[in-house]
């Protein structure tokens, strides 16, 4: 569960001082799918770092799965990261000269996962996100959506309870899109991994059972789907 209650985050002092996120309160619950969508700038990607605990809010607190992150120091926030968030950013950000396998076994040998066990949790996490046939190839030998679905890998692998998901189809052709959008639609489904996503995609965003459009830091609009549709009735599904 991702709680969010009267949150603030002020970029800068004074005069140069920019409200990227503004009192803004909300909670995914467990297993939820939620997209976030607003023009650029509009402080999305902000939310994702707080929540991430990669900064810090100016006020407010921030619960993921029952723990104020607010009141975390780095090393606790790292910590939460490495056990509970896997994180998708619009580029891949593969290491170019380690393998696909090599790639998605980092975080598992940085956490000091044993050499028998990463390689069994590596191997669930690439079937899982139907790359295994590219284990051995390093990333500028696969294309922009194999890239993406590596990275997706890599932030499974740990088995977190929740996926944040930053403009995870921005780099991608359409075909592309649709791929990694079926493959995190199935980590939600299938394995009821929370997902918070920011997109600024109309149909990928209506994958999702609800919508909260944010400008200028705060909630403007929240629109639920999940009362519309049977489960797998989205956007991308046949």
């Amino acid at each position: 569960m991702i709680e969010l209650h009267h949150v603030t985050k002020v970029f800068g002092q004074e005069a140069t001082a920019v409200r990227a996120v503004n009192d803004l309160s909300f909670t995914c619950p467990r297993g939820g799918f939620w997209a976030i969508m607003g023009p650029s700038g509009s402080g999305k990607s902000t939310v994702l770092h707080l929540i991430a605990g990669l900064t810090a809010p100016t006020s407010g607190s921030i619960l993921v799965e029952g723990t104020d992150v607010a009141t975390m120091s780095q090393a606790a926030a790292a910590a939460l990261r490495r056990r509970s968030i896997g994180y998708v950013m619009q580029a891949a950000s593969l290491l170019p000269f380690l393998t696909v396998e090599q790639n998605v076994s980092v975080p598992l040998m940085l956490a000091g996962v044993p050499a028998r066990a990463r390689g069994e949790r590596v191997a669930r996490a690439l079937e899982r996100a139907n790359i295994s046939h590219r284990s051995a190839h390093r990333p500028s030998h696969l294309s922009g959506g194999e890239q993406q679905r590596v990275a997706i890998a890599r932030a499974i692998v740990m088995e977190p309870p929740i996926i944040l998901a930053d403009e995870p189809t921005g780099n991608l052709d359409q075909d592309g899109g649709h791929a990694v959008m079926d493959l995190i639609q199935d980590l939600n489904e299938d394995l009821g991994v929370t997902v918070l996503m920011v997109t600024h995609d109309p149909v990928f965003a209506a994958c999702a059972q609800r919508v909260m459009r944010v400008v200028d830091g705060a909630l403007e609009h929240d629109h639920d789907f999940a009362r519309l549709r049977s489960p797998r009735d989205h956007a991308t599904r046949g």
